[in-house]
């Protein structure tokens, strides 16, 4: 009955803000490099917020540094939506979010410091890939969906590191957030603001699963979105582009936008193979080495988008043909 409830009021809350972000013109506009083709209100992931809100409103005992820093996160972020603020701005405050759940977590007094400047660059680092990766309807919610889920099934049948509940929340969250997105014509996007707090809740469940099972491999739950967005940087390196401008090179786009697949067709391909592989790695944990899990998975990931690379090819001499 509280899930329930909660999607209820989470619909609630999403249809004010649609009334909101219209009145205030908080909108997507495409350009060339985007992957829609019309105005769309901006922002729906702000119910990621609001989920985290009301969790804690009912859990007043929960991680007080937890709730500052999604909260920090999300009103940076919301104001870049509606009004493009500096990197140097946003990725101070994704650091000092970040340095807050670092403290809940202890992670000053338990690792050394080296491990604590890696862990920093890999959490801001997963925060903006996540980001990236939002660019077609459905993607952020199914893939959100699939990781939670997994990070759920772990908290319930291999190891216990945080209150259930606090899972459920964030996938009713996207639960709401996909009925209003995963459509042809998407009612609204996440926005920076969605992305961004949902990446932020999974690196802090991702990070509190980490240190209590003393092992790396749960960030293979973050296997295919991450590999895309490495690949792709590496890539958009080699071309020197500028890599935080807008572009079209990540693998879902070039399906989306070459080849013409569906959205929601791509956005349920890229939640299906990390399916499989949330799967694998709980198979696979404490049954194979740890280094041995990561060859397995990520192995087939590389080749799979190198794919990416043969269809830029074919697409470009399609093009040049047709010309």
């Amino acid at each position: 009955m509280e899930y329930t409830i909660l999607g209820i009021v989470l619909m609630i809350i999403m249809l004010l803000y649609f009334k909101v972000a219209d009145h205030f013109n908080i909108i997507d506009k495409p350009n060339q490099r985007s992957s829609h083709t019309e105005i769309t209100l901006r922002g729906g992931g702000i119910i990621f917020w609001f989920a985290a809100l009301l969790y804690f409103a009912q859990n007043i005992e929960g991680s007080f540094f937890f709730f500052t820093g999604i909260t920090l996160v999300s009103l940076v972020s919301f104001w870049d939506d509606i009004q493009s603020l500096s990197n140097k701005i946003r990725i101070s405050i994704h650091f000092l979010s970040i340095t807050l759940i670092f403290f809940d977590l202890n992670l000053f007094t338990f690792v050394p410091i080296w491990t604590v400047l890696v862990s920093y660059v890999l959490a801001i680092g997963l925060i903006n890939a996540y980001n990236f990766m939002d660019g077609i309807n459905g993607i952020t919610g199914l893939y959100t969906l699939v990781v939670m889920g997994s990070l759920l099934y772990v908290n319930t049948k291999i190891q216990l590191f945080t209150d259930g509940v606090f899972i459920i929340y964030a996938m009713i969250a996207s639960l709401v957030f996909l009925f209003f997105n995963y459509r042809k014509k998407a009612k609204c996007f996440a926005g920076d603001v969605g992305s961004i707090a949902i990446a932020f809740w999974i690196i802090y469940l991702v990070l509190k699963l980490i240190l209590k099972t003393e092992t790396l491999i749960w960030l293979l739950f973050l296997a295919v979105y991450g590999v895309d967005a490495v690949c792709t940087i590496l890539h958009r390196l080699y071309l020197k582009q500028n890599i935080f401008e807008a572009h079209r090179l990540h693998l879902y786009q070039v399906l989306s936008n070459e080849y013409k697949m569906q959205h929601r067709v791509v956005s349920a391909l890229y939640a299906v193979v990390q399916t499989g592989i949330s799967f694998l790695v709980i198979f696979l944990y404490q049954k194979v080495q740890d280094s041995l899990v990561f060859l397995i998975v990520i192995s087939p990931l590389l080749l799979l988008y190198s794919s990416k690379f043969y269809l830029l090819n074919k697409s470009n001499l399609r093009l040049n043909h047709e010309a």
